[in-house]
């Protein structure tokens, strides 16, 4: 095991945010990971996955513990559907690829979202209309205070909008080792009525392969590549908000969109908000807001990430002033 001193962390995030760790492991197998965690020296540790959701603004103390197992296997099949298990560290489009391949359907709309399949459950991610507790089956994990194994299922990963029990009851107790889903092998359950996949479908036929490249040059022509401009995907979550709110709302900006939650609640797309207060394009130095994606805030170069942050913290105010919401972040803030 090679543990390197006072690490940048600045390749491990896609903010590209040049922040450094005490130590710096990374850890390839269950083995070497819980030897990583007994470590004493070491009594913090710090889980990082693919750096996709991630924001950091300070210095990281203790051990910072990569995850970067690889692997992806059939559990069980039956004659409509299969169970597939991949390892933590596996980037979660390459699985997403994996599945297309095999003529698996589940994961389509999920495609090209950056992260590993770890933090995948951590976050329940989701896109155009599919989040992750649709196909999962079962995780499993190591619990911090005993190095054993446990596996959760999907009641016990209590799976919520970009949450789950990793995040709350459960946050901080456990490193997510294995990740299992449940995919179709024929009648898929398609999702073509969020956003344009329609429109970019096409002529073509919708099945699993067609909608994940519709999603994919979807998501090309809005987002930014990390590798070109640091980013972290959709900084904030979609607000939810009451339908006499909504109403309200809806009287001064009659085109405001929104998509049904439940029979009191609607879900309002944050990059509107945001849009409708001309941030698209903003900038300060090196943090700013993607030009096609207000979602999407951007590091140009060399921001900070108090840098980013500030200007998160400006538009959240700016959206409360003007819409009376408050935007969570869904990007961890460390």
């Amino acid at each position: 095991m090679q543990i390197q001193s006072s690490f940048s962390l600045k390749k491990f995030n896609t903010f590209g945010i040049d922040q450094t760790v005490e130590a710096f492991v990374s850890v390839q197998t269950e083995e070497a990971l819980k030897e990583a965690l007994a470590l004493k020296e070491f009594p913090t540790k710090f889980i990082l996955g693919g750096g996709s959701n991630l924001l950091l603004t300070r210095p990281i103390k203790g051990l910072c513990i990569h995850i970067n197992t690889k692997g992806i296997r059939l559990i069980k099949e039956t004659k409509n559907a299969v169970i597939v298990e991949a390892m933590a560290g596996e980037n979660w489009h390459d699985f997403v690829n994996w599945s297309i391949s095999q003529g698996y359907g589940g994961m389509e709309n999920l495609s090209l979202i950056p992260g590993n399949v770890g933090t995948a459950a951590i976050q329940n991610i989701g896109a155009y209309g599919v989040e992750l507790k649709d196909i999962f089956d079962s995780c499993s994990a190591i619990a911090l205070s005993d190095l054993q194994e446990i596996e959760f299922s999907l009641e016990e990963a209590d799976f919520d909008y970009r949450s789950s029990a990793f995040k709350t009851s459960a946050k901080g107790k456990y490193v997510i080792t294995r990740l299992r889903v449940c995919l179709t092998k024929e009648n898929h359950k398609l999702n073509t009525d969020y956003g344009a996949i329609k429109e970019a479908l096409g002529d073509l036929e919708p099945n699993p392969k067609n909608i994940a490249a519709a999603v994919i040059s979807i998501r090309q022509s809005k987002l930014p590549d990390p590798k070109e401009i640091g980013n972290s995907g959709s900084f904030f979550k979609n607000p939810v908000v009451s339908l006499s709110h909504f109403s309200q709302l809806q009287k001064k900006y009659p085109t405001i969109p929104s998509y049904p939650v439940n029979k009191t609640q609607v879900k309002i797309p944050a990059g509107w908000l945001i849009d409708c207060l001309n941030f698209k394009g903003y900038r300060e130095g090196d943090a700013g807001v993607h030009k096609n994606q207000a979602l999407v805030l951007v590091n140009y170069g060399s921001a900070s990430g108090n840098q980013i942050l500030s200007l998160a913290q400006k538009i959240q105010q700016k959206v409360k002033e003007e819409f009376d919401i408050w935007l969570e972040a869904e990007v961890n803030i460390i």
